[in-house]
């Protein structure tokens, strides 16, 4: 189509920031950034989303985990939030978004560029997201390896899992573990 995106094309996001596009495959991540920004207006206290964001993270935590990212100001809530993944069986391993990530999404031509490299793709799906979130404590989940892990376990069938449902309502139920 003459109207799609291209790898090369600069879009604006609707908070204003200019999106290099080097991958027309992450554009997940591109709605999510929306989202994101769209929140703003409710001024939320803890802000979550989950997406099956990377292959990167099945690469790394296979289907045991999801990757769980946090800003500075969501931190204080990623063992609570790993303490709940324990208690349902729904694990998450924490990934660092430390500054030197910062890189993975540098544009010579935008704010922010859509991938990054070979390396750390996970992280920077999530340094990208945090560019949007940064108005809240924010936690990112990348359930990639997590929703659908092709084998049956003790509460989930071979299918589609609903993975973070009981997360989210044990982390809640017990006062964002706290």
């Amino acid at each position: 189509s003459g109207t799609a995106y291209r790898p090369g094309d600069i879009v604006v996001a609707r908070s204003g920031l200019s999106i290099e596009v080097k991958n027309t495959d992450a554009e997940g991540r591109l709605i999510l950034a929306d989202a994101l920004d769209m929140a703003k207006q409710y001024a939320p206290d803890l802000l979550i989303d989950l997406a099956t964001l990377t292959g990167a993270c099945v690469v790394a935590l296979a289907h045991e985990a999801a990757g769980l990212m946090a800003n500075a100001r969501g931190e204080a809530f990623v063992a609570g939030l790993c303490a709940s993944g324990e208690r349902v069986g729904e694990r998450l391993w924490p990934l660092p978004l430390w500054e030197e990530y910062d890189e993975l999404i540098k544009s010579d031509c935008a704010d922010v560029c859509n991938t990054g490299g070979r390396h750390g793709g996970a992280i920077a799906a999530g340094k990208f997201l945090q560019r949007f979130a940064d108005h809240a404590p924010w936690l990112h989940l990348d359930i990639a390896g997590t929703a659908w892990t092709g084998k049956e376990r003790d509460l989930t069938p071979k299918v589609g899992n609903g993975f973070g449902v009981r997360l989210l309502l044990d982390f809640l139920e017990g006062g964002l573990g706290r």
